[in-house]
């Protein structure tokens, strides 16, 4: 899998510098909603979590954002 992967980013090189444009803004969204130290938990499983509730929030941010809150509370009732 791993070969193959590389292969293709081998190929079409510049779609590694889209991917890590694409991925830039998340990761530094939560670094600032983190204040960029430190996770509060100790212990990867806890961490886990923690980093989890930090994605659910910012995705559930950004479909406030796109679909507005109105739209989003039907879609989450249904």
């Amino acid at each position: 899998m791993l070969e193959t992967m590389q292969e293709r980013f081998d190929r079409r090189p510049e779609s590694m510098r889209v991917r890590r444009r694409t991925v830039e803004h998340p990761f530094g969204t939560l670094k600032f909603w983190m204040d960029a130290t430190h996770f509060l938990c100790r212990t990867l499983p806890r961490v886990r979590t923690e980093m989890s509730l930090h994605v659910l929030a910012y995705n559930f941010k950004r479909v406030m954002r796109i679909l507005g809150v109105g739209e989003m509370l039907q879609v989450l009732r249904a």
